[in-house]
């Protein structure tokens, strides 16, 4: 596959790389705080972001007690794990890891909070990276039954997943949002595992649409997009956490350079590796010197989130394995910078029970959620950006490959 145009600049002041035995120390770190909030947790979740840098317990909901598997992001914790294990020899990450797999079969089959196109973000982490290193077949059977749920959302003729609500919501109906490209994974590895095309055929339409729409001629992405659902007719883009319907929010673009990375990956479509470029292209241009973009790339001056900038290390560096190789590099220089700018200045104090490992990130804005706060998230990506730097030929968990 290739792309056009120049390769892009890296960041470029004056930049200092961070050594081997900096990241090796962030490494550690990060492992510390792991293996604080397996003490801290146990068998619950921790909440979608800090308060204070510190997770509480998940928040009780319907009939789950505090700490329950409920919500979009509780599938970022055993995916911290599943890297934990690959970049520690405690066996205790492994352990825990592997010990979530019952409470997300429970879930899915019994139905509890699956009404979202974040099926992806909770059973690729979960359930499909644990079938994949051990072969668990409760797992397998969960991501499949995970990859169902989410095919009900997919609507035709639109050729879009909705993203949040009932079917039948008319405010939801016929809406999707950026972040689903990280979902469409789960659908391709249902296909390959099950030789049944249908799944990769609505993650490649819904891909399709994302592309020729949300994405908008410049580079930049709306976060949601509105089809009408009976006729497929594209409506209105528009926002929930970006500044507003026009502006670029921050976590979203990142998202649209790592989805459409992996969409370019798996299919070897070169509009969706052309996709990919174009928000990429975009966010460096938009990262302020010191490597960590604002909440949203519209504006400057408020305040910084930096799990869109762990997004985009990982993106970006999945990214250069696909373009030529002066672009590759200038990709790799750039997530190398943002990466050391996170290492040395947004990393939060190791081994407090219940921190965060990634300090400053934003949820929403908007409704002032979790702003200047840790979240699973950033969490995740920050040491999955450490877990790429660290073992080069680490293979990611989004990737579509058969059990070894």
């Amino acid at each position: 596959m290739t792309s056009s145009g120049p390769a892009p600049d890296a960041l470029t002041t004056d930049h200092v790389a961070t050594d081997g035995d900096t990241t090796d120390l962030a490494v550690a770190a990060a492992l510390r705080t792991v293996g604080a909030n397996i003490s801290a947790f146990g068998s619950r979740y921790p909440a979608d972001t800090t308060t204070g840098d510190v997770y509480p317990p998940r928040a009780a909901a319907a009939d789950l007690p505090e700490g329950g598997n409920h919500g979009w992001t509780t599938g970022f914790w055993p995916g911290q794990l599943w890297l934990a294990s690959q970049l520690g020899e405690e066996r205790s990450y492994r352990e825990a890891a592997v010990a979530h797999v019952a409470s997300f079969s429970r879930r899915v089959h019994e139905r509890v909070d699956v009404g979202t196109h974040d099926l992806g973000f909770l059973y690729t982490l979960s359930c499909v990276t644990a079938w994949r290193a051990t072969a668990d077949d409760v797992a397998k059977r969960a991501a499949l039954a995970a990859a169902d749920a989410l095919m009900l959302r997919f609507l035709e003729p639109a050729g879009i997943i909705q993203a949040w609500g009932d079917l039948s919501d008319p405010h939801q109906r016929g809406r999707t949002i950026i972040d689903s490209l990280m979902n469409m994974p789960l659908l391709r590895w249902a296909a390959q595992v099950t030789g049944d095309p249908r799944y990769a055929e609505a993650a490649d339409r819904h891909t399709a649409q994302l592309r020729d729409h949300i994405l908008r001629p410049d580079g930049t992405t709306f976060h949601t997009y509105y089809w009408d659902p009976v006729t497929g007719s594209p409506l209105r883009g528009g926002t929930e956490q970006g500044s507003s319907d026009g502006s670029c929010w921050a976590r979203g673009q990142a998202w649209g350079i790592y989805g459409f990375a992996l969409a370019a990956l798996e299919t070897g479509d070169a509009s969706f590796l052309d996709a990919a470029v174009r928000c990429a292209d975009y966010f460096v241009a938009h990262t302020p010197a010191d490597g960590v973009v604002y909440w949203d790339l519209s504006l400057t001056d408020v305040a910084r989130d930096a799990s869109a900038a762990a997004i985009a290390v990982c993106g970006l560096v999945e990214l250069a394995r696909l373009v030529p190789a002066d672009r590759g590099v200038a990709y790799t220089a750039t997530a190398d910078r943002i990466l050391d700018a996170l290492v040395t200045g947004y990393a939060a104090p190791a081994g407090t029970p219940g921190g965060c490992l990634l300090r400053h990130g934003v949820y929403d804005m908007p409704k002032g959620v979790g702003v200047d706060e840790g979240n699973l998230w950033g969490d995740y990506f920050y040491l999955e950006a450490l877990t790429r730097r660290v073992l080069p030929g680490w293979e990611p968990y989004w990737w579509v490959r058969p059990i070894a």
